[in-house]
């Protein structure tokens, strides 16, 4: 990595060079239905440079866009030399191979505006003889819905094993269909040579905030004692270090921890899979939550680290802590929630993975719900209808003595200055009270 060790403020400032996220933000990830599918389909394929090494590059991009304006034009040149970093984070080690398990992930970039844009990625080996490379289809969108552009993906990598030329005409109906509501479902035709006209359906969940999430994936990796020290130093809004070899694991995983976090959202750097040529991200003074590969553990150890919480998802087990992640959150409501996880962490009872975001995120809703849910009652209303938060009054208000100390620390967090600001924001007349 060329990149200075003092960079990393110009990193935390810079969205051009470091693409962060705040996964679910509604303005920008939950568009209304009608809109376009995804803004681009990239092909990223490994070229091997004059000095032996791989660089990944963007082979294809669908649509070719004409006619930009010069600040559309500059965005969608950094936008285009960002991809292939997040699509080949592991670096230039490449080597030719005759077998490769396809894999799915994703990444965030964030524009100046603070705008978001999701490349979902799936890296596979094409079809053919002999060694060959892999290469990467990614889909950036607008749009949160993991499930969806995973299906979408699977038609993607089908179609890529006949030829390229099938791949297009897909992606053209898809980019002409109208992206459905929640709940609802679009059809697309698609032709291929041989096998005739298929139809395709796509359905989007129906509740918005689970669909970019798996929650049994970090359910199968960790007990749900860790995913309580988790859960409790991401709202706190600490550092937190993600490992895993497999880049599936590490987006799935890190989108589950912030989605644990609904309705409230984690309002800082975000990245699911951190490019080797960043892994100084590591050292940013400011609050993280970054996937890491195992390969690069030692490299993070030696970074001149704040304190961090680092979880290695391939053992299950935390490997750096603060040291207090157990006394974090009420012990009460902790011991509820655990009662709560084991519950469907348990293999006897079988349930959908739908029907496992829908329990576990239930489980931290009512976490918030118990501790915070009262917060409506102490805006103070103006005669203009702004509202002002009644800070003092609402901690006052808590009768429990342990509650009353975490939400003390919580509403000094930016995830809940946010929400607060957004509720002070948003009455509704009641009826009658105009």
């Amino acid at each position: 990595s060329t990149e200075r060790k003092d960079d990393t403020s110009a990193t935390e400032n810079n969205p051009s060079r470091v693409p962060q996220g705040k996964p679910g933000e509604r303005s920008s990830l939950f568009y209304s239905a009608g809109q376009f599918f995804f803004e681009y389909l990239v092909v990223v394929s490994l070229k091997k440079m004059s000095d032996g090494r791989y660089e990944p590059k963007i082979a294809y991009q669908f649509p070719k866009r004409e006619n930009l304006l010069k600040g559309q034009k500059e965005e969608e040149e950094r936008l285009l030399q960002a991809i292939p970093l997040f699509c080949f984070p592991d670096g230039n080690n490449w080597a030719p191979v005759t077998d490769f398990t396809s894999e799915t992930f994703s990444f965030v970039l964030t524009n100046v505006d603070g705008s978001r844009k999701i490349g979902y990625c799936r890296r596979l080996l094409p079809s053919g003889r002999g060694v060959r490379l892999p290469e990467v289809f990614c889909i950036i969108s607008c749009l949160g819905c993991f499930g969806l552009f995973s299906k979408i993906l699977d038609e993607v990598e089908k179609r890529r094993q006949i030829s390229m030329a099938v791949i297009y005409p897909f992606m053209q109906g898809l980019r002409e269909s109208p992206f459905p509501a929640p709940g609802k479902t679009v059809t697309i035709k698609s032709f291929i040579p041989e096998s005739g006209t298929e139809l395709i359906e796509l359905t989007r969940p129906v509740d918005a905030h689970l669909e970019h999430v798996e929650f049994q994936a970090l359910l199968q990796r960790l007990s749900p004692h860790l995913i309580l020290h988790i859960f409790a130093s991401a709202v706190l809004e600490r550092r937190l270090i993600f490992l895993a070899e497999e880049l599936s694991v590490l987006s799935q995983c890190i989108h589950a921890v912030a989605a644990l976090l609904y309705p409230f959202t984690w309002a800082h750097t975000y990245i699911p899979v951190v490019p080797e040529c960043l892994l100084d991200t590591v050292c940013c003074p400011t609050p993280f939550m970054v996937g890491i590969q195992m390969r690069h553990l030692e490299r993070v150890l030696d970074q001149p680290m704040e304190e961090a919480l680092i979880v290695d998802l391939c053992e299950g087990k935390i490997i750096r802590a603060v040291g207090d992640e157990e006394e974090i959150l009420p012990i009460k409501l902790q011991n509820e929630m655990l009662t709560s996880l084991s519950r469907h962490n348990n293999n006897n009872n079988v349930h959908t993975p739908e029907q496992v975001n829908t329990l576990v995120s239930e489980a931290f809703v009512q976490f918030f719900v118990r501790t915070v849910g009262h917060y409506a009652s102490h805006i103070k209303w103006s005669k203009i209808g702004s509202g002002t938060f009644q800070e003092r009054a609402f901690c006052k208000a808590i009768a429990s003595k342990t509650n009353r100390k975490f939400v003390k620390k919580f509403v000094k967090t930016n995830m809940f200055g946010l929400f607060i600001e957004e509720a002070e924001k948003s009455r509704i007349p009641q009826e009658g009270k105009r």
